[in-house]
């Protein structure tokens, strides 16, 4: 098979699913202003799997906007590192369950199904080349070079105004708006402030962002963090002629333990939503204190570079500037670096999303919920958004239910509320079927009265015979004899 025969066979599934079919959705204007039914914030898998979702509900007036250049959407050619994908390769994501939309299908349309066989893990220009792909295929509809800047509820919050960044409108109408803007899109990545404080952007940069590695070349660096894109980032440094790599982890040893693997195969991605709020947050709780260790492969290499080195029990005291470069003060010791790469992970808050600071006092979070019991509480847990089974924002206030009215939260701020599901490919085929079904159940009550009016109403005949008339004589004696 080739990738010509496979677009051939993605178009005659769809037809065959008699896809896209019309939509039910009464279409609307607003001072002569379309209103799409959904827009999608985000390009990337998140994005992608949503649109395709909705379209499967027979909600077709949508767009997804991305910030992005087009075919740059999601982090795989920009800042992640890694080598590979560290979900195991046979797990479904965006497909929704279409067979020649897998990447399987995909990856063996080009290498066969012997090159399937020997594949481990996905690389992630693959898995990139893959989502451009399935947008082409599908057509999905796409503005890039887009960035939101506020999200305002108008009409009591059943349309929302998106205010942009772009070169083609600066504003568009929506009656639903799905932030699927991946891991980072429920808050930021986290620098501690004792390094932002005290020292130059020059100096560091966290892991999310661009970094030239070619002003590094032959320099030292210390990577800060135990996760696993502090071992992605020091291979690839190393790779690019840094001279030394230091990773430090406050643990005295590094994670070994990966509960996705669990969660993969035990039914509880799927099923997370069955549990109850106290059983959801002691799960999460158990997650972020084991956090995800590197992939093997990865450590390997970066472990047999000449200049790795590992500081295990060794967290930071504080850091100083010295000249151009950066004295980093441990317990142990005190070392210079010429820069410093951040890898502490992400904070999630909405209070830290700019385009929600309309609506954000109003949101429920874990903390105006749930207490959780003293041994395991942890607030960066509490931050996170208290989100329905359907990703819907929840209001803590009768104004604020009018203005969430309509607001999606699917991105890994999702988290807590429904699992790992929104931005890990882990869990998209569970959570892109939820999310579609109460899009679409939301769209259906707002407009009910509507689409009840044209049910009273309908009047188009169906049956057109017409019943002899011996046929009429035998009814009714039929009706007077009984």
């Amino acid at each position: 098979m080739t990738i010509e025969t496979l677009n051939k066979q993605v178009k005659k599934d769809l037809a065959y699913l008699n896809m896209p079919e019309k939509t039910w959705v009464p279409s609307r204007e607003l001072d002569g202003q379309h209103i799409y039914d959904a827009i999608i914030i985000g390009g990337g898998q998140s994005g992608l799997g949503a649109a395709l979702g909705l379209i499967r509900e027979k909600i077709t007036n949508i767009l997804i906007i991305d910030e992005n250049p087009e075919g740059l959407e999601g982090p795989w050619d920009t800042y992640a590192r890694m080598t590979t994908l560290r979900t195991p390769k046979h797990l479904t994501a965006i497909d929704t369950g279409i067979p020649s939309l897998t990447f399987r299908a995909w990856w063996e349309a080009q290498f066969g199904k012997k090159g399937w066989e020997e594949l481990d893990k996905i690389p992630k220009g693959d898995w990139m080349n893959y989502l451009r792909w399935f947008r082409e295929v599908l057509s999905l509809p796409m503005q890039n070079n887009t960035k939101l800047t506020l999200i305002e509820p108008i009409e009591s919050g059943m349309v929302y105004r998106l205010h942009l960044e772009s070169t083609s409108a600066k504003s568009l109408l929506s009656r639903k708006v799905i932030l699927a803007t991946g891991i980072q899109g429920g808050g930021e990545w986290h620098v501690p402030p004792f390094i932002k404080e005290k020292l130059p952007k020059n100096l560091y940069a966290h892991t999310s962002e661009n970094i030239d590695f070619t002003n590094l070349k032959n320099k030292h660096i210390a990577i800060l963090g135990g996760g696993a894109s502090a071992f992605d980032n020091a291979n690839y440094a190393l790779s690019q002629g840094v001279s030394e790599a230091h990773v430090f982890i406050r643990r005295k040893n590094i994670p070994k333990i990966n509960p996705i693997r669990h969660m993969e195969q035990s039914g509880m991605i799927d099923r997370f939503h069955t549990f109850a709020d106290s059983t959801k947050y002691k799960i999460m709780s158990h997650f972020f204190y084991h956090n995800q260790p590197p992939t093997n492969d990865t450590f390997r290499k970066a472990s047999a570079w000449p200049g790795f080195c590992l500081h295990t029990g060794e967290p930071w005291l504080d850091v100083q500037q010295v000249d151009d470069k950066v004295k980093v003060i441990t317990e142990r010791e005190e070392y210079i670096f010429d820069f410093i790469i951040v890898s502490t992970g992400l904070k999630t808050d909405p209070a830290l999303r700019p385009e929600l600071r309309m609506v954000e006092p109003y949101i429920f979070r874990w903390r105006d919920y749930y207490q959780a019991p003293n041994n395991i509480a942890n607030p960066l847990l509490d931050a996170h958004p208290y989100l329905s089974p359907g990703f819907a924002f929840q209001s803590k206030a009768q104004k604020g239910k009018r203005l969430l009215h309509g607001l999606y939260s699917f991105n890994y701020s999702a988290l807590i509320s429904c699992g790992l599901s929104a931005s890990a490919i882990s869990g998209l085929r569970f959570a892109i079927p939820k999310l579609a079904s109460a899009v679409a159940d939301q769209l259906f009550l707002d407009n009910q009265k509507e689409l009840l009016e044209a049910f009273f109403q309908y009047d188009e005949e169906e049956f057109v015979g017409e019943v002899p008339q011996h046929s009429k004589s035998t009814n009714q004696n039929q009706l007077l004899n009984a």
